[in-house]
C-alpha cells in the first residue's frame, strides 16, 4: 500500500531560513500543498490566491522601506479596477536609488515617497489614497481612471486632497488623464462599470447625465432610481450588472421599466457586454433617445 503523502507544516507565509529556523525541513517546501512564489517566497496553496497572504510573503524578501503601491494599494483600499487583465504580482514602491529587482511575484515601481504618502493598514505599509490615485493615473486609462477617481470620492477621500497630490506631482506620465479625469469624479456612482460608460458619453461629447436620481411619478409616486437621467429630454438610462441576473431583481427591473415608459420616460439598459463590446452602438442609442425631445 503506497504511503499517506504527509502534509506540509507551512501555515502563513515564510522564506527558506524562516521554514529551518521553525523546524520545517526544507523538503516541505517542495510539496504540492506549498507554492513557490518566487525564489526563497513560500505560501501554503490554500491561501496563495488571497492578497494579503501574497503581501506579507513579498514583503518578508523586499527590501527595507518598500511600500505596497499603485493597484495592490487600491485592492487594499477597497477600490476595484475595471477593465484590468488579472495580475497577481503584488505592487510595490521602492526608492530611487534602490537596485531591487521585479520577480515573478512582484512588480517594482522607483519613486520618491514623502511621508505624508506611506500610511499603515494592517499592519501593512502602504500608500495613501491620494498617492495611490495619482501612482494609478501614470498606469490607467481614463475609462479606469474615473472608476478608482469615483469610488476614492466615495470611500470618503476629498477632491482637495487628489488636487493637492496633483498640484505635488504636476508632471510626468499621467498628469494629464489625472487632470481630465479628476474634474468628472463622482461619489454618486455605484459601481466601476457605471464610471466607465459615463467615461463613454464624455468622450463622446453627450451632455453629461445626472447620476442616482431618484424618479417620481406624474401623482408624485416613487418609482425607483436611474443610474443616468436626462430630465429634461427624459431619457434614463439604466447600467445592468450581474446581480440584475437573480430572478427576483429582473421582475423588479421589468416592472419598474414599464412604470417608467408609461410615464413617458425613455428607458435604456446596457450591460458590460454593450459598454465594452459595441461602445459604439450604445452611444449611437443614447443620443438618438437624446435627439427625440
Amino acid at each position: 500500500m503506497p504511503s499517506r503523502r504527509v502534509r506540509s507544516r507551512l501555515t502563513g507565509p515564510t522564506t527558506r531560513a524562516m521554514a529551518l529556523e521553525g523546524g520545517i525541513p526544507e523538503k516541505q517546501l517542495r510539496r504540492r500543498d506549498v507554492v513557490r512564489l518566487s525564489r526563497d517566497t513560500y505560501l501554503p496553496a490554500a491561501v496563495s490566491r488571497d492578497l494579503r497572504a501574497r503581501i506579507a510573503a513579498v514583503l518578508l524578501t523586499a527590501p527595507d522601506g518598500a511600500v505596497v503601491s499603485h493597484q495592490s494599494a487600491a485592492a487594499l483600499w477597497g477600490i476595484e479596477i475595471p477593465l484590468q487583465r488579472e495580475d497577481r504580482r503584488v505592487h510595490l514602491t521602492v526608492s530611487t536609488g534602490s537596485a531591487v529587482r521585479g520577480r515573478a511575484d512582484r512588480f517594482v515601481h522607483r519613486r520618491v515617497l514623502e511621508s505624508e504618502d506611506v500610511v499603515r493598514l494592517e499592519a501593512f505599509p502602504l500608500t495613501s489614497k491620494p498617492r495611490t490615485w495619482r501612482d494609478l493615473a501614470g498606469v490607467l486609462q481614463e475609462p479606469a481612471l474615473l472608476a478608482v477617481t469615483d469610488q476614492l470620492l466615495r470611500r470618503g477621500c476629498t477632491v482637495q486632497e487628489l488636487e493637492r497630490q496633483l498640484r505635488r506631482q504636476p508632471n510626468g506620465r499621467g498628469c494629464a488623464r489625472a487632470r481630465t479625469v479628476l474634474p468628472l469624479g463622482n461619489p454618486r456612482a455605484e459601481s466601476p462599470m457605471e464610471s466607465v460608460l459615463r467615461w463613454l458619453v464624455f468622450s463622446n461629447d453627450l451632455p453629461m447625465p445626472d447620476l442616482q436620481v431618484d424618479v417620481h411619478s406624474s401623482g408624485g409616486r416613487f418609482i425607483g432610481r436611474a443610474d443616468f437621467l436626462w430630465a429634461e429630454a427624459k431619457v434614463l438610462v439604466e447600467f445592468d450588472g450581474d446581480h440584475h441576473r437573480d430572478r427576483k431583481t429582473f421582475v423588479e427591473d421589468l416592472r419598474r421599466q414599464n412604470k417608467l415608459i408609461a410615464e413617458g420616460w425613455i428607458v435604456l439598459r446596457f450591460s458590460s457586454a454593450d459598454v465594452m463590446g459595441r461602445p459604439d452602438e450604445v452611444i449611437a442609442q443614447i443620443r438618438a433617445a437624446l435627439a427625440v425631445r
